[in-house]
């Protein structure tokens, strides 16, 4: 979300800088009209897909195709430049009839220049607060029931494990680290755009799970409960168990070496490796420095480091805080 904020508030700020310096007369006018209400559209179109991260896989196209090397949000920039296309037309049509009055056409552009200025100045404002500070997020699953519900809406506090440094990966002015037990929102921990897990492309996605494993801890599941370092974790008032069936421990895995599963593990490919059967029966693995071993609450329906491996610190985007919608699960976590 705020990379997009970004974005829009760029765009709208280099249009307002070039409109200060832009021709005269009454064909320019009607283009400007034209490129503004072109970009408001692609801007536009560009924040509300964020709600329809499926929608272009219903036609065929992934959210994200891969184009010389970069994953490119094709779900997004698409319709977003369609959607661009027909404003610009729009605007074009309704910015001739304008153009040709001098009073109308200083109107008009007056007009557009204040309103780039207002979004410029919101959406940068926006994505530096979003970046650092705080964030809304929308429960998008059942893995973490009970403790969070389907459709919950919540704030993340960016702040509390240290202000990220643009294009570093690193933090600074933390307040504290990461705690066993801690609520984490992170980026779904790959760089292929193609990565499959639980049957669902994650590339791109922000998820929310329970820290459980810290680094440097050796993490083992035994007939679906927790380990750590090979004593019990004990009471786990948080987690449900909701399957009356165990899993057994997948034959692949009992040939595999301690080596050979953690590094299959690491590289995020024992779910493929053991047919997706390390629910209940799973490790030991030990979690790398500066990683986190993420599960859901909900444990016999979560998606989580038992399928697709350790989550680096540089993924973690902040701790879940405070549920402000429905009402009626107002409060703090």
């Amino acid at each position: 979300m705020e990379q997009r904020l970004f974005v829009v508030g760029v765009l709208m700020g280099v249009y307002a800088w070039l409109f200060r310096r832009r021709g005269k007369g009454g064909a320019r006018a009607a283009a400007w009209h034209a490129a503004f209400w072109g970009l408001s559209g692609f801007c536009g179109g560009l924040v509300a897909m964020m709600s329809f991260d499926n929608l272009m896989e219903v036609f065929g196209l992934p959210h994200f195709a891969g184009v010389a090397g970069v994953a490119v949000p094709v779900g997004e920039i698409v319709p977003a430049l369609v959607l661009g296309a027909l404003l610009a037309a729009a605007g074009a049509w309704h910015g001739r009839g304008k153009a040709r009055v001098a009073a109308e056409r200083e109107r008009m552009g007056l007009e557009d220049l204040e309103w780039a200025d207002t979004v410029f100045s919101s959406a940068l404002m926006a994505a530096v607060l979003m970046t650092f500070v705080i964030q809304a997020f929308k429960i998008p699953s059942g893995s973490m029931e009970k403790t969070l519900l389907i459709g919950d809406q919540l704030f993340v506090n960016k702040f509390l494990y240290g202000v990220r440094v643009p294009f570093t990966g690193k933090r600074v002015l933390g307040l504290r680290g990461v705690r066993r037990g801690d609520i984490l929102v992170f980026r779904f921990p790959t760089e292929n755009v193609d990565d499959v897990h639980c049957g669902t492309r994650e590339y791109g996605n922000d998820l929310i799970k329970r820290a459980i494993g810290l680094p440097g801890e050796t993490v083992e599941v035994r007939r679906g409960r927790v380990f750590i370092d090979g004593k019990p974790l004990g009471d786990e008032p948080y987690a449900q168990w909701t399957s009356t069936y165990r899993q057994e421990r997948s034959p692949v895995a009992a040939e595999l070496s301690p080596e050979q599963y953690q590094q299959i593990w690491q590289d995020r490919g024992l779910e493929n490796e053991l047919g997706g059967v390390e629910r209940d029966e799973f490790g030991p693995v030990k979690v790398p420095p500066g990683s986190y071993f993420m599960m859901g609450d909900n444990r016999d329906y979560s998606c989580d480091s038992r399928y697709w491996g350790p989550v680096p610190d540089a993924y973690v985007k902040g701790r879940a805080w405070f549920i402000y919608w429905p009402p009626t699960r107002l409060g703090p976590l």
